[in-house]
């Protein structure tokens, strides 16, 4: 019975790289189309901030780089603080991760487009360094929210975002019980949880030291030589895995 269901499994297959990738040829050295970032990265000698590390090559401007500082950002209208004051130790990684959002050009391999008001493009499945994932959730575990994904749901009435009606606010480790349940679930798979480690040349960081220059560059170039090399679209691995179990299932039966 297996052998019937492979015209349509390649079907899905095709259909599924050529409906959710941008055809893109220029992965490396981007800026996303979206709200605030700019149409090509440049020097930003005056970053603020967490987001100084891309000072020297960046998708955002000196005054967003202030605006992702604040608690409550007139970028977004969000607030860190719709339960309680966000613990700073907690804070500071939701505030790398809006750098690395807005101002990094190393994301290219992930973007993809989307059909949003504020946006043309987003990021997903960047394959984040465990040990950036690991630290964020160690420190967020005992802060408060009232949502496991943030990226919809929310109560925006006020102008900013509140907890939706029958939602309650308990610590993170309860809608987050495990670090890839916040990595990977918090802004709907922009990032994926990564068995690499910091410095491997093969997953993301958060963190690092100007100074030592940019890791993520390297990341990019390899995940982009991968892609040009022949490599399946993006997205397409992890579709073939669910095709193949359900082929042994079927041969199971």
């Amino acid at each position: 019975m297996a052998w019937r269901l492979m015209p349509l499994l390649l079907l899905l297959v095709w259909t599924a790289s050529m409906c959710r990738a941008r055809a893109r040829t220029d992965l490396l050295n981007v800026c996303m189309d979206a709200k605030h970032h700019k149409t090509k990265p440049g020097p930003e000698d005056k970053l603020h901030g967490q987001c100084t590390p891309w000072k020297e090559k960046a998708c955002c401007s000196a005054s967003t780089s202030q605006e992702l500082h604040k608690d409550t950002s007139l970028l977004y209208n969000f607030t860190w603080d719709h339960c309680s004051k966000m613990e700073p130790a907690c804070k500071r990684h939701f505030i790398q991760d809006n750098c690395l959002y807005e101002c990094s050009p190393n994301l290219g391999p992930w973007i993809w487009e989307v059909n949003q008001s504020w946006r043309k493009e987003r990021f997903l499945h960047v394959p984040l360094c465990k040990e950036d994932c690991q630290q964020w959730w160690e420190d967020c575990r005992t802060s408060y929210t009232c949502k496991s994904n943030w990226h919809r749901g929310w109560d925006w009435t006020s102008g900013i975002n509140k907890c939706p009606a029958g939602t309650t606010c308990r610590t993170f480790e309860t809608y987050f019980p495990t670090p890839a349940a916040l990595c990977e679930g918090l802004w709907s798979h922009s990032y994926k949880l990564s068995n690499y480690s910091r410095g491997s040349g093969r997953c993301i960081q958060l963190w690092f030291d100007p100074a030592q220059g940019n890791p993520n560059e390297e990341v990019a170039r390899f995940y982009a030589l991968a892609m040009s090399a022949g490599a399946l679209p993006r997205g397409v691995e992890p579709l073939l895995l669910s095709l193949a179990l359900m082929q042994q299932l079927w041969l199971l039966r």
